[in-house]
This record gives structure tokens, sequence and C-alpha cells, in this order.
């Protein structure tokens, strides 16, 4: 399913699907989830995962500077720290808003 709107609002990350629903995530929690190789480590050819450095994430690593599109599947957010390289599949957002709600 694919949202019909993403806004920034305050602190979270809001979404309206095309189902009606609506669905907000907050920033902090949707930085911690960033789903790039250097946040979440990657696997070799033998299936191994390799994490780099835990890294330390500052107020700033928390604020959401902009978003794209990419494609039809996913948001590319744009962190103050500078971070940029995660790309949130719908799917994923769908999940993280799921778990934001509990």
């Amino acid at each position: 399913m694919r949202p019909l709107d993403i806004q920034h609002i305050g602190n979270e990350l809001a979404l309206k699907w095309e189902n009606g629903e609506e669905t907000f995530i907050s920033l902090e929690s949707l930085r911690r989830a960033c789903p790039c190789a250097g946040c979440q480590g990657e696997v070799d050819v033998l299936g191994q995962l390799h994490r780099g450095p835990t890294a330390t994430l500052t107020p700033v690593a928390f604020v959401l500077k902009s978003f794209a599109m990419v494609g039809t599947y996913a948001i590319q957010p744009v962190w103050g720290d500078g971070h940029n390289s995660g790309l949130y599949s719908f799917d994923y957002l769908r999940k993280l808003a799921a778990a934001n709600a509990d």
C-alpha cells in the first residue's frame, strides 16, 4: 500500500494511506530505525552480518531537513547531521508506524 500524503509535522512524520488510515512516526524512532547498511550493517556472501562502530546520535541527528520520494516505493530522508543513505520503503514505514503506535 502506498501513502497518498506524507507530511513532516513537528517531531513526527505523518502518513495518510490509500485506505484512509493515518499513521504517525516520531522522528527519533524513524532515525534510529534507519535501514541503511551503515546503520544496520550488511551481510557478506557467507551470510554473516557485519556492523561498523555504533554512531552516537546527537539531537541534530533527529532533525528532519527534507525527504525525497524514491520511485513509487520509498522515501529518502535527509537528517540534520547530513545522514541521507537510508531508503525507507512504504512497507517498512507501515511497520514502523505500527510499532510506534504501541
